[in-house]
């Protein structure tokens, strides 16, 4: 009797002391009492269950494993504690595999409330909606349908899911909701898009005087810098200061990105500089707001007082940096920013190596492009669709194809953006059978089904003359989106404008306005412009007028430069110069240009020497300004100001360049001159 009371108490002592090593999560005195305990054979089912617990909550995954998997009957603690460790540890499939052999127990071991939120998280994670549709059966029949608990998962597994709706009917049904329900409503909404829905579930919280936390300002701040709702973020700002929930570094971090989305710069840098503590994050926002405003000097600058506040710059900052420089065309600055990637090892970060390749390239150093490139990992996509990009920027359209060959070649799988750079170097080849295959390929690999692809191909049918194509495809595109965004509309404008049919353009247009697409500068300037290569005056003007009567902020100075060539083309060139002098902003290069080319054919020299003299003010190095009005000169016969003219141009050392043209005669490149 004595020695039964002695092991109970023994037992006793161990589960004490595992319990404690559990809280302090002391993995090293857990393997020394596991080992105590074989080695003095106190080895029994229910230590052992308490060893695999204890194991689990030190996060030794390989020994709570071990041990439960040999223990001939598992208790509920030791399947909700193992459960919970797989779903922290990312190990979904494992976490369910251990639910499956918990409930083919039967009714020795009932999944609980403990249970369920970590399957329904699991279920969530691996987009099962099966297996989460089979757990809520589950939930639905036990007693847990109504636990807080439990429906919260049920929340975050729908939004998972993408369901929305599905995730709508249980908030509904839910009696005591608290603010995690209501922040995973805010929170799921927001990542799949649904803003105004967002919007709407926090504005129903506050209603409810529900006690707002850190989550709902971190879930609530990122839908406001999406919807660029600068008052809804400003209240937003004010709800941080009254409950002073501003004491985390994450609500301040979504606050100066909030403020960036909504471009207020000032507002960001504000809340930036009365931080008393940045993390690498809050530096990278603010280096990313100064990337997007093209400000180079004071991304730069951040970055190095970041350094000198001990903070070191992750791949995200460094790639931030490279690319401004490389929209600056500041390439010194990217080779220092590249040279400190090496030194500090994270050079061969992905993220890096794509973004170094996209700098070079808009700074026309292919040759280094081409060297990052091969030291860069040819197992990801990025550097490939980065490389492919670069060459198309460059005219490099051989090159451009080549390495999408070789891509595929190599088993690296392109994505949306690889096809997106690529796109383009068939618009320029403006080969039919060359964009029959890449359409052959898109449909095959099923990225037919992305808008941005389709847009693509688009462009490339009508850059071939291929428009019954370029509408097909156009008009196909209804049946697999809700909707056709601007950019589609304006590459079938700009398809027709491009080949002369401006009547075929304009009804295009008058379509897309009529189904509720906002038109943009680039839709105006293509149907501007079709106008006036097809010789459509008055629906040219009359398009114009629209313009400025319904989307004057959108008018800029190629709109105004469509119009006088319309109207210059017509012959109509006191009106294109009365246009000129209603310009609200001072008239670029491009408009006086186009002035000028028509008083060259209608030989109007009046208005063509005072266009020419202001072409010779803003760009005094362009030779064609010269010749268009030594042309216009010499079809009048007055050879001596032509004269005058061609030492005008000899005097700033110019000299026209002559012209070449390049035919392609089967794989032989043949340069004309």
């Amino acid at each position: 009797m004595r020695r039964a009371n002695n092991a109970l108490s023994s037992v006793k002592q161990y589960q004490s002391l595992l319990n404690h090593f559990a809280a302090t999560q002391s993995i090293s005195k857990t393997k020394a009492l596991h080992c105590h305990v074989i080695t003095g054979g106190r080895v029994s089912g229910h230590i052992l269950s308490t060893l695999s617990v204890t194991y689990a909550l030190c996060g030794h995954i390989t020994y709570a494993r071990k041990l439960f998997e040999e223990m001939p009957q598992s208790s509920l603690l030791s399947y909700n504690i193992v459960i919970r460790m797989y779903v922290r540890e990312g190990l979904y499939h494992d976490a369910i595999s251990v639910f499956i052999r918990m409930v083919s127990e039967g009714v020795k071991c009932v999944p609980d409330g403990y249970t369920y939120p970590f399957v329904a998280k699991a279920a969530g994670e691996l987009k099962s909606m099966k297996l989460g549709l089979v757990v809520h059966g589950r939930i639905l029949r036990s007693w847990f349908g109504r636990d807080k608990y439990v429906q919260n998962a049920l929340l975050a597994m729908y939004m998972n899911f993408g369901k929305v709706e599905m995730a709508r009917d249980v908030f509904d049904v839910m009696k005591n909701r608290d603010v995690i329900s209501w922040n995973t409503m805010i929170s799921g909404y927001y990542r799949n898009g649904y803003m105004n829905d967002a919007l709407m579930m926090f504005d129903w919280m506050v209603n409810e005087s529900v006690d707002l936390d850190h989550a709902t300002i971190v879930s609530m701040l990122p839908v406001c810098g999406h919807l660029k709702d600068l008052e809804m973020g400003r209240n937003v700002h004010k709800l941080v200061e009254e409950k002073r929930l501003g004491d985390k570094i994450e609500v301040k971090n979504a606050l100066v990105n909030m403020y960036l989305k909504c471009g207020r710069m000032d507002e960001a840098r504000f809340v930036f500089d009365r931080m008393e503590r940045r993390d690498v994050i809050t530096w990278t926002c603010m280096i990313n707001g100064y990337t997007e405003d093209g400000d180079v000097e004071n991304a730069l600058e951040l970055c190095r007082l970041m350094q000198f506040e001990g903070v070191r710059p992750n791949a995200v900052t460094i790639a931030s940096l490279v690319s401004v420089c490389g929209d600056a065309l500041k390439v010194n600055d990217g080779k220092c920013l590249h040279g400190w990637a090496v030194r500090q090892q994270v050079y061969s970060d992905i993220i890096i190596e794509t973004s170094l390749i996209s700098m070079y390239a808009k700074c026309k150093r292919v040759d280094l492009c081409f060297r990052v490139f091969s030291g860069a990992s040819k197992y990801h996509t990025g550097p490939w669709s980065a490389i492919i990009a670069g060459c198309v920027q460059n005219e490099l359209v051989s090159d451009a194809l080549g390495l999408f060959k070789r891509m595929r070649r190599e088993d690296v799988e392109p994505n949306i953006a690889t096809l997106n750079s690529l796109l383009p170097a068939y618009a320029a080849l403006a080969d039919l059978r060359q964009a029959m295959n890449i359409h052959c390929y898109l449909t095959k690999t099923g990225f037919m089904s992305s808008l941005d692809a389709a847009t693509g191909l688009v462009h490339v049918y009508s850059k071939c003359g291929t428009l019954e194509s370029a509408h097909k495809i156009f008009n196909g595109i209804q049946e697999k989106h809700k909707s056709k965004d601007v950019v589609l509309w304006g590459a079938l404008i700009s398809g027709y404008g491009m080949h002369g049919d401006g009547h075929n353009a304009l009804q295009v247009f008058m379509e897309m306005v009529r189904s509720g697409v906002t038109p943009n500068e680039i839709t105006f300037t293509s149907a501007l412009n079709a106008c006036s290569h097809s010789g459509l005056v008055e629906e040219g003007l009359t398009l114009f007028r629209f313009m400025l009567e319904h989307y004057k902020t959108l008018a800029r100075s190629n709109h105004y430069t469509c119009i006088v060539d319309l109207l210059g083309r017509a012959g109509r060139l006191d009106e294109a110069y009365n246009l000129i002098t209603t310009i609200p902003f001072e008239p670029t290069s491009t408009v006086w240009g186009a002035l000028l080319a028509a008083c060259v054919t209608h030989e109007n020299v009046q208005l063509g020497e005072m266009a020419a003299n202001k072409l010779f003010e803003l760009e005094p190095e362009n030779t064609g300004n010269y010749v268009l009005l030594a042309n216009i000169y010499a079809a009048l016969g007055r050879w001596k100001d032509m004269e005058k003219v061609r030492s005008m141009m000899e005097n700033v050392g110019l000299r026209k360049k002559p012209g070449h043209s390049t035919i392609e005669i089967r794989s032989n490149s043949v340069d004309t001159r």
